[in-house]
């Protein structure tokens, strides 16, 4: 018979151990109790600063274990490391020395996120250029086996640590914003450890800007009965958009597709791919909203990190609504220093040159490379003939640059790539297209649909199908504008352009995610091919012969998914106002109202938990 010393002693080991098959996630039981204590005990000296930053960073460092065990180590270092760095940067004179601190800061704050996201593209550069036979090796670990004195760590493989893209761009931030003198260094460690690890948006976001959290650091508590409200609703929210709406569309239908789309019709690989679009947003802003209202409770105040992306009419505004955090900082710290929309600088050439040479390797063939020369080459020639042309050129190639790194952030894979690229090329596009009239476009998309149409003809293939539906609808819709404009129409009706062009930026983002979705969970070493199989088998089922007797049955059977799919649309693109009503309705209710509507959402919430949570997608990034 187990005494109680015994379950006491078994409790605490299971408190203070790290269990890889089950992190601590927000949708967890375990987490919320956790808050509760975490939050009894910071109610204690809420409005002691130092001692509420200090009691904040060790928990979130205990958190931070929780999640990712030894990797907890790599969070304090980039702690330690940065508070220094920002110190020796402001107390540099010259500019060239503050420059060279700021430099080596970079240099180890990417050093050190390169070494476990990129350690095997490049093992895979180094095999490919001399033909050598390297295999990735752990140095952590092996350090670990030595002090140990054991073979306890796994040396063969290199995990990535939870959230290190995000805690990495957060301390650059940091010392950059020193460095741009917008604040002063912030003079305790704890206080600056509990910025860089802050738990409720340590693992996925959003990145908090250094000038925008660190006055906060120092701030007296508040918490007005209407904020209480607000954050409430947010939790509520995310936890109805990650289990209700993102989790049983994956488990039930998106995941499986995915895994085997030859398995599937191409109507069912479609709703699937329109699908797994809903399901990302509602799992990475349903993280963000937990975050944003467990922040809230606390006093504190994260930024915005979506506001309705698919209501975008093009793809540049969709980055500015979609992890916004993230297209902000790639802004500031990447677009601008490259030269922004003012002249191309040797950063944007350098960048051009190495992602040729990073596709060459990711796909093993040199036409990559000479493809991308060749257009860069081109696009030089016709900045240096036509001057005027010039700002514009040079905006689009530090906007494509962007948008392949930002590609290249989420992993050192090919179809990460793509993805970026394709992003990159439609924020081009349309900038020349709503420069076109009309008449301009309906003509352009004509002659696309003929060209299209002929390849179907001549050279079928599924791919080509499938384009040619999408641009012979975009050609319809322009077509019927172009008559309404020759008929001297009166009315605008600019709701209906709106609706157009937010479903046609809807279509568009849907399928650049295609090659988003195919690599993501895959070990590196698997991920082109796998990936690749996985768009191109999609492609083809979406692009060949519909059955469409066996529509009404497939709806039939995922009625629930389809509805569920249907329902979370329909939402999002409800008008902000309606939304902002009803979120001020319950912040304001009372409280004995207000406790009941969520013991309903909770057991709404309980009806759809699956035996296995699943982890938030931008946990791999």
């Amino acid at each position: 018979m187990l005494t109680f010393p015994d379950i006491a002693l078994d409790f605490f080991q299971k408190l203070f151990s790290f269990d890889a098959e089950h992190p601590l996630l927000f949708t967890q039981f375990y987490f919320w109790a956790f808050f509760a204590i975490v939050f009894a005990i910071f109610c204690l000296f809420k409005n002691k600063t130092l001692l509420r930053n200090s009691f904040l960073f060790f928990v979130s460092l205990f958190f931070y274990y929780k999640t990712s065990g030894l990797f907890t180590l790599i969070l304090i270092f980039t702690v330690i490391y940065n508070f220094f760095a920002g110190k020796w940067i402001y107390s540099r004179k010259k500019d060239w020395s503050r420059n060279a601190v700021l430099a080596i800061s970079i240099i180890v704050n990417l050093l050190t996120l390169c070494y476990f996201k990129y350690a095997y593209f490049f093992t895979d550069v180094v095999n490919n250029i001399f033909g050598t036979h390297f295999a990735v090796f752990d140095v952590f670990s092996w350090i670990g086996n030595e002090i140990t004195n054991s073979n306890r760590f796994n040396v063969d493989a290199i995990l990535l640590p939870v959230g290190i893209s995000f805690f990495t761009f957060q301390a650059i931030s940091y010392v950059m914003d020193v460095y741009r003198k917008r604040i002063e260094p912030v003079k305790n460690i704890l206080d600056f450890g509990f910025y860089i690890s802050f738990f409720p948006q340590l693992v996925a976001g959003p990145i908090v800007r250094a000038n925008e959290f660190i006055p906060q650091l120092h701030k007296k508590y508040f918490l007005s009965r209407t904020q209480f409200g607000i954050a409430v609703f947010w939790i509520m929210n995310g936890l109805v958009k990650k289990i209700v709406l993102s989790d049983y569309i994956a488990i039930n239908f998106i995941d499986r597709v995915f895994e085997n789309p030859l398995l599937y019709s191409g109507f069912e690989n479609l709703t699937a791919l329109f699908g797994y679009s809903l399901q990302v947003y509602a799992d990475f802003s349903g993280y963000t909203d937990i975050a944003i209202g467990v922040a809230m409770l606390m006093g504190f105040y994260l930024p915005k990190n979506f506001n309705s992306p698919y209501k975008a009419k093009n793809p540049g505004e969709f980055w500015k609504r979609w992890h916004i955090s993230l297209s902000k900082w790639l802004q500031d710290y990447l677009y601008i220093p490259l030269g922004g929309n003012r002249n191309a600088s040797f950063g944007t050439y350098a960048c051009i040159f190495s992602i040729a040479a990073i596709g060459t390797i990711l796909s093993g063939s040199l036409w990559v490379a000479a493809i991308v020369l060749l257009l860069t080459g081109i696009i030089g020639i016709v900045a240096i003939e036509k001057p005027e042309k010039r700002r514009k050129i040079t905006t689009n190639l530090n906007s494509m640059d962007t948008m392949l790194l930002g590609g290249l952030w989420h992993g050192a894979s090919w179809n990460f790539m793509i993805w970026g690229g394709l992003n990159g090329i439609g924020m081009i596009v349309y900038k020349f297209w709503k420069d076109w009239t009309v008449y301009t476009r309906t003509l352009v998309v004509f002659m696309l649909t003929l060209v299209l149409g002929a390849l179907c003809y001549y050279v079928p293939r599924p791919v080509f199908n499938m384009f040619f539906v999408w641009i012979a609808i975009i050609f319809i819709g322009n077509f019927i504008r172009m008559i309404y404009n020759l008929l001297h129409g009166k009315k605008t009706m600019q709701w209906l352009q709106d609706a157009w062009a937010i479903f046609q930026t809807f279509t568009f983002i849907t399928f650049t995610r295609l090659f988003f979705r195919s690599g993501s969970n895959l070990d590196p070493a698997e991920a082109n091919e796998t990936a690749w199989n996985t768009a191109k088998n999609m492609v083809n089922q979406i692009g060949s012969h519909w059955n469409l007797k066996v529509i009404p049955d497939i709806a039939y059977n995922y009625r629930y998914v389809f509805g569920l799919i249907i329902l979370g649309m329909i939402i999002h693109w409800l008008p902000e106002n309606f939304k902002r009503r009803y979120r001020i309705w319950f912040a304001k209710m009372p409280i004995p109202l207000m406790i009941f509507v969520v013991a309903l959402i909770v057991f709404v919430i309980y009806q759809f938990i699956t035996a296995d949570l699943q982890s938030f997608i931008y946990f791999q990034f």
